[in-house]
């Protein structure tokens, strides 16, 4: 099969695209066939060397990637056969191979998917859609709500945007240029504004007349945050989960005593019943119609471009690998 693997920590040169040996399931583990691998900004973290949320860095040659979506064509010991040949989705965890034609994983992160759902659009809802919905656990938005979504065009902040406007909220979405924001305000946002102009929190408020913000979702940190939460009004929630301004590294999120909470972690799991109930959400707001990713797509021998592109926030959505 041909794969991606990477020899050595640094930029998305060091991916390389390559034959490799077809893997074996084990037992208790199926083969996929993959049709979509998801990217991921953690994939770039760990590509350049930095050990992120996983236990270590990752053992080199490897291949990268956590999350892959195509057809089981094979088992082994101990699976149940009906596996063998269906649609499926699954979050590899920790072990990485999803950059790859062929991908192996336990039997039990499987979700089947059904035929009327994209496979690149199952992708992201198993890993950026149950984030997605993971955060809006911790502030629920309904028709008295004013929501800020920093990095609208992202692969979370779609979906985010797409959540709280069918809960009825008013949404704000930043995002960075005009195709972005063009694509933001398609997605149903009330208002979309490029954050990189120098006035856009004058435009937010000249839009709201008065009226304050109650949310913010950030996954941006940095600057536009800091303006983003200044909106806020008496009781205002500023969710954090991410901090992509200061780059993929060791970057910081930008908190404010009493009104923001960090929502990634063991509590969001905690509030949702486990991983897998959040997945099996997300996926079954694909498969309804109610959440609708938007996906950017590259070959995956072109993994590296992929890389610099998500790197220097050239996409909208999520980013996929497709063999």
């Amino acid at each position: 099969m041909h794969a991606i693997r990477l020899y050595a920590f640094g930029p998305a040169e060091n991916l390389t695209y390559e034959e490799v040996a077809d893997p074996v399931p084990g037992p208790g583990q199926v083969r996929i066939a993959v049709a979509a691998a998801g990217v991921h900004l953690l994939d770039a973290a760990l590509r350049e060397g930095h050990q992120g949320p996983l236990p270590e860095r990752p053992a080199l040659p490897t291949v990268p990637g956590r999350e892959v979506a195509g057809v089981v064509d094979a088992l082994g010991d101990g699976v149940d056969g009906r596996w063998l040949g269906r649609r499926v989705v699954a979050h590899l965890g920790f072990a990485p191979g999803g950059y790859a034609e062929l991908a192996v994983t336990d039997a039990e992160r499987l979700h089947e998917v059904p035929e009327h759902l994209d496979l690149a659009a199952a992708v992201a809802m198993i890993g950026t859609g149950r984030t997605a919905l993971g955060i809006t656990q911790f502030a629920e938005p309904g028709p008295e709500d004013v929501v800020v979504v920093p990095a609208a065009a992202g692969g979370i902040g779609t979906l985010l945007v797409q959540y709280a406007r069918n809960a009825g909220a008013h949404v704000i979405g930043l995002a960075g240029g005009p195709e972005k924001t063009a694509r933001v305000r398609a997605n149903g946002a009330g208002l979309a504004v490029d954050y990189t102009a120098p006035d856009w929190p004058a435009e937010v408020r000249a839009h709201l007349a008065g009226r304050p913000a109650t949310i913010v979702y950030d996954g941006v940190g940095g600057a536009v945050a800091r303006e983003a939460v200044a909106l806020l009004g008496s009781g205002g929630r500023h969710l954090v989960f991410g901090w992509s301004a200061d780059g993929i590294g060791e970057g910081r999120a930008y908190l404010v005593e009493g009104v923001s909470q960090s929502v990634l972690g063991p509590a969001m799991l905690e509030k949702a019943g486990g991983l897998r109930a959040l997945e099996l959400r997300a996926l079954a707001e694909a498969a309804e119609g109610r959440l609708r990713p938007a996906v950017t797509r590259f070959p995956l021998a072109e993994a590296a471009a992929a890389h610099r592109a998500l790197e220097r926030r050239g996409t909208i959505g999520k980013v996929v690998l497709e063999p």
